[in-house]
This record gives C-alpha cells, sequence and structure tokens, in this order.
C-alpha cells in the first residue's frame, strides 16, 4: 500500500486548485527541461494535491510549445500516483454539448511536431496504449462529477490536432463522420502516451465549448462564445477537481488495470548496450525498472 497523490494539470481557464492546505509554489528541474510553470503542493481533505498549469500562469505555451515530457517528470519526480487533465475542447455530437464534460476513454493522435516519448536511441522502450486512460481513475472522475451536477458523459474518443488554428469545416466533417471521433482538442496528446511511460495512472476530463465547426446551425468556432462557456466549464472543473481527494483517498493499492506496471516488459535494449547519459536522463520516469 503507498500514499496517494494527486496531479491535476490545469488547462485553459484553470490555473490552481482551491483550497489547498500548505499551498506553495514549486519550482522543479528535470533533464528534459523546464516543465510549464512551477508546481503548486499541498494536502486537500489529506492527500497530497499537486496541481500544474498546463500552459503556464498567464497562458505562454501554446499547445505545440507545452514541455510535454518536462511535465510529466516533473509530476513523477514529486512522487504523482494518479494524473487528471483538465481540458478544453470542441464537440462532433449533437448531444455532447457546450458545457457539458466528457470522461476520454481513447485519442487519435493527429499532432506532428511534438516530442512522443522519454525513450529513444540509446534506450528503447514500447508501451501499450490500447487503452490509455486508467478505468479506476475515470469512475473517481464520473463520480465526481455527479456529485458537482455536472453532465458527464462517460467514454468518447478525443482526436488531438496540433493546432493553434481550430479546424476547416472539411476537417471537422471527416474527424466527425469518417472517423468517428466525439471530441476534439489540442493537448492530450502526447501527454497520456507520456503519463503512460512514466507508469502515471491518467484520466482525461475533457470540457466542451463548442460543436467545432461541423454543426449547421453554429457554424465556425466563435472565440468569443468558446471564452464564455470556458469560464463556466473552469469553475465547475474545479468543483469536480476538489471532490477527488475524498474518493481516492489517502492510502494506495497497486492500479488493478497495470498502469504503475507499463514499463515491466517494454524496455528492449539490452542492459550493456544502453546509453548511460539517456538512462541518466529516465532517471524519475523508469528509475523502478531500468
Amino acid at each position: 500500500m503507498t500514499q496517494t497523490k494527486i496531479a491535476v494539470i490545469g488547462g485553459s481557464g484553470i490555473y490552481d486548485i482551491d483550497g489547498l492546505e500548505a499551498a506553495q509554489w514549486m519550482p522543479v528541474d528535470t533533464p528534459w527541461g523546464p516543465p510549464s510553470d512551477a508546481l503548486l503542493t499541498g494536502t486537500l481533505d489529506g492527500v497530497e494535491m499537486v496541481f500544474l498549469p498546463r500552459h503556464g500562469r498567464g497562458h505562454v505555451h501554446s499547445p505545440t510549445t507545452v514541455p510535454y515530457r518536462a511535465n510529466i517528470d516533473a509530476l513523477k519526480r514529486l512522487g504523482v500516483t494518479d494524473v487528471i487533465s483538465v481540458s478544453a475542447c470542441g464537440s462532433f455530437r449533437e448531444e455532447m454539448a457546450p458545457g457539458d464534460f466528457v470522461l476520454v476513454d481513447q485519442f487519435i493522435d493527429r499532432t506532428f511536431a511534438r516530442e512522443k516519448s522519454f525513450f529513444g536511441t540509446g534506450c528503447v522502450a514500447h508501451v501499450s496504449v490500447a487503452h490509455p486512460t486508467c478505468p479506476r481513475l475515470t469512475e473517481a472522475c464520473a463520480a465526481a462529477a455527479a456529485a458537482a451536477g455536472i453532465t458527464a458523459h462517460k467514454g468518447g474518443t478525443y482526436l488531438a490536432m496540433e493546432g493553434p488554428q481550430f479546424s476547416t469545416l472539411a476537417e471537422s466533417k471527416v474527424y466527425r463522420e469518417r472517423w468517428g471521433a466525439d471530441v476534439i482538442g489540442m493537448t492530450n496528446m502526447p501527454e497520456a502516451k507520456l503519463a503512460r511511460e512514466a507508469e502515471l495512472c491518467y484520466a482525461s476530463v475533457a470540457m466542451i465549448t463548442d460543436y467545432d465547426s461541423w454543426h449547421p446551425e453554429h457554424g465556425e468556432v466563435d472565440v468569443t462564445e468558446i471564452i464564455k462557456t470556458l469560464m463556466g466549464n473552469a469553475d465547475r472543473g474545479r468543483d469536480l477537481v476538489r471532490r477527488l481527494p475524498k474518493l481516492l483517498g489517502a492510502d494506495r493499492a497497486p492500479c488493478p488495470h497495470g498502469c504503475d506496471r507499463a514499463l515491466d516488459f517494454a524496455i528492449l535494449t539490452q542492459p550493456d548496450a544502453r546509453d548511460p547519459a539517456m538512462v541518466e536522463k529516465l532517471d524519475a520516469v523508469a528509475g523502478r525498472v531500468l
């Protein structure tokens, strides 16, 4: 039995956690460069919490320039066990309306300008991301959403686009009609893949702000309307987060889905062939198996 330590990666509109005891902003150095910002640490209902503003306070990072590897490494370095991603998204489904939340369980990764793995030449590894989010953690988010009175759709496919521009109408139709995506966003990839490589349980709470550009009655994305919906979503997102410590509890058993053992058989490079410099960079992420 270990101790639960919950991290929240806050997206647009969410830059802190209300009610943290002994809260302090802590800079963290990583071998992958600096994370998006200092990390806010503290306790809530007796459970250790860490908050990281994905875009940095003041929203200084675009979806492409977010230092995803440094962010996940910093969380692992601080002893985090469970990561909740909170982010804005557009919807491809009439029934998934602006203001609703979606508890994502699948991704289609269309990003192309980001580093997507901690591993590479000198230490090769392949982890499974067939089921990229943790069902146990997602269940806790579903319970927290219900208690907060939030309409949350359990399950959905998130298409991650590079951005920073929104979709063309043609792209929106392809993603919705041919690929079967449910929501679209710019930040959950490669974040979810890196969390799996770091053996962290990961859940994605996607907060719908708009219908992208496919909807005949809504037309193209209206940034003014997005911001208005975003602010309301952010308040409810913080409410959801505040309920998680009591639901997850301070004591933590091994993940029943194996998220915290994802590297057990993943590293292929033989010990005598591993690059010592690469192994050193992986001390936090993969130290358990290296």
